[in-house]
C-alpha cells in the first residue's frame, strides 16, 4: 500500500511562494502546518504572503528567503536558509515556473534559457539537495509536490518550451515516484490547466507578443481549487491529478486521442491563430 502524505503539522519549503498557487499554497498550508519556508525573487511581496499566513495561523513559523533558484547562487542560498532549520522541512513543493508567448524562432535566447533553468534545472537540483533531508519516520513519510501542466499531455506550438518543460516535470515525477517507493517519501505531480494568477502576464514578450487562447475559458479552474486538489491527491498518496472537472475530461481526451489526430488539430489551430495574429 502506498504511503499519504499528513498534512498535520508539517513544515514546508514552497517555491515561486510570492504570488499565484505558490501563495495559496502557503495559505492552505497555513492552519495544518508548524512551519513554511517560503521563496521567491520578490522580498516585498514575500513580506505580504507572510503577514497574511501567519493572520491564519499567529503560531505558524514563517522563514523568508528572497533568491533566484534558477541560479546556481539563488540555489545556494536557499540551501543555506533551510540547512539551519531544526527541525529540517518535510515537504518541498516545486511550484516556480515561467513560459514564454510566441514561436521559438522568435525567442529571445536569455529568455529560453531561463524558463529552463527553472522549470527543470531548479526543480531536479533542489529536489536533489533537499531530498536526503527530508524529514521522514515510520509513519510519517516525506513529501515532494511538483506542478507540472495539463500542457505537459500535448505539443503546443507558441508556447513550445514551457509545454515540453512540463512534460519533463511529469515524467521526472512519476520515475522519482517508483525510485522512492520504499523509502517513504510521496511524489505527486499536479498538472493544472489554466489557472487565473499572473502566469499569462508574464509570459508575454515585451511587445506585447501572445499565444491562442481561445476555449481556455472553458477548462479555466480557480488557483483554491487547483491547491486543494493538488493537496488531497499528495495526502492519499496519488501519483498524479489534473484539478477540475473539465481539465480531467481533457487529459483522458488528450491520452485517448491518436496521435496522428492531435498532430492535425494542433497544426490547424496554431494555423489559424497565426493568420489572425498576422500584420495588416
Amino acid at each position: 500500500m502506498r504511503p499519504s502524505f499528513r498534512l498535520h503539522h508539517c513544515t514546508a519549503i514552497i517555491t515561486g511562494a510570492s504570488s499565484g498557487l505558490g501563495a495559496e499554497f502557503a495559505r492552505q498550508l497555513a492552519p495544518h502546518a508548524d512551519g513554511l519556508v517560503l521563496t521567491a525573487r520578490r522580498a516585498d511581496a514575500l513580506e505580504r504572503v507572510k503577514d497574511e499566513v501567519q493572520s491564519l495561523n499567529p503560531d505558524l513559523k514563517v522563514i523568508l528567503c528572497a533568491c533566484d533558484i534558477a541560479s546556481d547562487a539563488g540555489r545556494a542560498q536557499l540551501l543555506e536558509v533551510t540547512t539551519a532549520l531544526e527541525p529540517f522541512p518535510n515537504l518541498l513543493i516545486n511550484n516556480a515556473g515561467a513560459g514564454d508567448y510566441g514561436t521559438f524562432a522568435t525567442s529571445d535566447e536569455a529568455r529560453t534559457r531561463g524558463q529552463i533553468d527553472l522549470n527543470i534545472t531548479a526543480l531536479v537540483m533542489l529536489t536533489h539537495a533537499l531530498l536526503p533531508r527530508l524529514q521522514r519516520g515510520a509513519g510519517t513519510p516525506a513529501g515532494v509536490l511538483n506542478v507540472s501542466s495539463l500542457a505537459a499531455m500535448l505539443p503546443m506550438p507558441g508556447l513550445a518550451v514551457y509545454a515540453a518543460t512540463k512534460s519533463f516535470v511529469t515524467s521526472f515525477s512519476e520515475a522519482l515516484r517508483v525510485e522512492l517507493s520504499d523509502a517513504n517519501v510521496v511524489v505527486t505531480a499536479v498538472c493544472p490547466g489554466p489557472t487565473p494568477t499572473n502566469f499569462g502576464r508574464n509570459a508575454r514578450r515585451p511587445d506585447g507578443t501572445d499565444t491562442d487562447r481561445s476555449g481556455q475559458g472553458l477548462i479555466r479552474v480557480r488557483p483554491q481549487t487547483v491547491v486543494r486538489q493538488a493537496l488531497d491527491a499528495l495526502s492519499q498518496g496519488r501519483a498524479c491529478v489534473h484539478p477540475g472537472v473539465s481539465v480531467t475530461l481533457a487529459s483522458v481526451l488528450f491520452r485517448l486521442m491518436p496521435r496522428r489526430m492531435m498532430r492535425l488539430l494542433i497544426e490547424k489551430r496554431f494555423r489559424a491563430g497565426s493568420r489572425e495574429r498576422a500584420p495588416i
